[in-house]
């Protein structure tokens, strides 16, 4: 068996409100098929976002998170779209922890290692 490409899926409320969310914190439209299904991807990454009942689906926490250049961008453009966040300045580098519309547990980070 080949693995030939992969995701990972996320339940959201609603479709129109989780695209423009994921296309704000700057994910390209890989493919969505209406108010079914969509496809978000970043380098490295492709998030699935499906349509729910809004009841907990999963078995427990899990985050996502963005490499970028400067952490001062991702705070303007978050503080710019009125999403809460929380900054931490640690060993490894600078972080921005904050949720999408449905609770989803997402992060920008400016490592402090070069990649």
């Amino acid at each position: 068996m080949k693995i030939k490409d992969s995701n990972i899926t996320l339940m959201v409320k609603n479709m129109d409100k989780a695209c423009a969310f994921y296309a704000m914190i700057g994910l390209k439209l890989k493919k969505r098929w209406e108010d079914y299904y969509a496809m978000y991807e970043a380098p490295g990454v492709v998030i699935g976002l499906h349509p729910s009942d809004g009841k907990p689906k999963g078995s427990g926490d899990a985050s996502i998170g963005f490499f970028i250049e400067n952490i001062k961008d991702a705070e303007k453009l978050l503080t710019k779209n009125k999403v809460k966040f929380k900054f931490d300045d640690g060993d490894s580098g600078k972080y921005i922890h904050f949720k999408d519309p449905d609770g989803n547990i997402l992060y920008f980070t400016q490592p402090s290692w070069k990649y």
